[in-house]
């Protein structure tokens, strides 16, 4: 006669050593595509080790090479999207993107204002989508109710100065701390520029800068080569990949590295999956390394730390 083996008694506890992973809750819009929105903060949490906790804001209507419209989601769903998981499970960090419209993004805050102690991460979107007024609406309700709550600002340079020095007349483009000081005037305490072109006249042409800054001046950053390929995601990646560390209690400084570095190696291992632009591979570190002479792959050279990469060409950040 078979026996079945006794079952382990059902507890509640996590066992000894084994730390759960850090929860990360993500407002942003459904995106079929995959690159960025919700399914992307979700790749891109999980590849950190942290816990996604996804509440949807907006439905948007895309493929991997434009937005074509969105879809509101009310209000009042969003936020017990948000409270029906918060009575349950302690959250260790925010990151917003998308969140649908002027209405959403007061609900949102509206849920942020309860936990002021909880690092937010917000990434600063181009909604070119909608229509004129609907824009400016949203991007005031932005600026006037997640900034005051934002540690880190996160943007692409020229989204940056379209909202937060859109008179500007300067002959150069605001530097990262005059961005910060405008961010800082709006509550958030830092900023996270990407994409800022480096002048060809200091040898740096055809790279780009990604400065964290607060109102004092730059703090860190990364510079990238770039590549001849147009990315969309990369900056909800690099949000949500600081968002992630954070959330696990690491030091701002060595965050914005290590958010920057698994940015460039997603970017580096990204794949078009349609017809439109290149989508980040944020499980890049899961793909098995190619044995030398494998076809497709060349045999190893030698080379020197101080040899240049190989040339990969314009490398554009969405």
């Amino acid at each position: 006669m078979n026996t079945l083996a006794p079952s382990a008694p059902e507890t509640d506890e996590t066992p000894e050593g084994d730390a759960p992973p850090a929860c990360v809750m993500s407002f942003n819009a459904s995106d079929p595509s995959g690159a960025g929105g919700l399914a992307g903060d979700v790749a891109t949490i999980a590849a950190m080790g942290a816990h996604p906790l996804p509440v949807v804001t907006a439905i948007v209507l895309r493929d991997t090479a434009e937005v074509f419209e969105s879809h509101e989601i009310e209000a009042d769903v969003i936020v017990e999207q948000a409270r029906s998981i918060l009575e349950d499970v302690t959250i260790s960090a925010w990151k917003v993107g998308f969140l649908g419209s002027a209405e959403g993004v007061a609900s949102v805050a509206e849920v942020l204002s309860d936990y002021p102690d909880v690092p937010l991460v917000a990434y600063l979107v181009a909604p070119s989508w909608l229509e004129e007024d609907d824009q400016q609406a949203y991007l005031d309700a932005f600026r006037e109710l997640i900034l005051p709550a934002t540690e880190v600002l996160v943007g692409n340079q020229q989204t940056l100065i379209d909202v937060l020095l859109p008179d500007w007349e300067g002959e150069r483009p605001p530097s990262a701390r005059e961005l910060a000081v405008a961010a800082g005037e709006l509550g958030a305490k830092y900023v996270l520029v990407t994409g800022i072109a480096l002048p060809a006249a200091k040898g740096a042409e055809g790279w780009v800068d990604n400065v964290l800054a607060s109102p004092q001046g730059a703090i860190t950053g990364e510079k990238f080569e770039r590549f001849e390929a147009s990315f969309v995601g990369a900056g909800e990646t690099l949000a949500a990949a600081l968002a992630s560390l954070l959330a696990s209690g690491q030091d701002l400084h060595l965050a914005v590295g290590e958010a920057l570095s698994f940015l460039d190696q997603s970017l580096d291992a990204g794949f078009r999956p349609g017809m439109g632009h290149v989508v980040p591979d944020r499980f890049f570190w899961a793909l098995p390394e190619a044995e030398p002479g494998e076809e497709g792959e060349p045999p190893p050279t030698d080379t020197t730390p101080d040899e240049p990469a190989a040339d990969r060409g314009p490398r554009r950040f969405h």
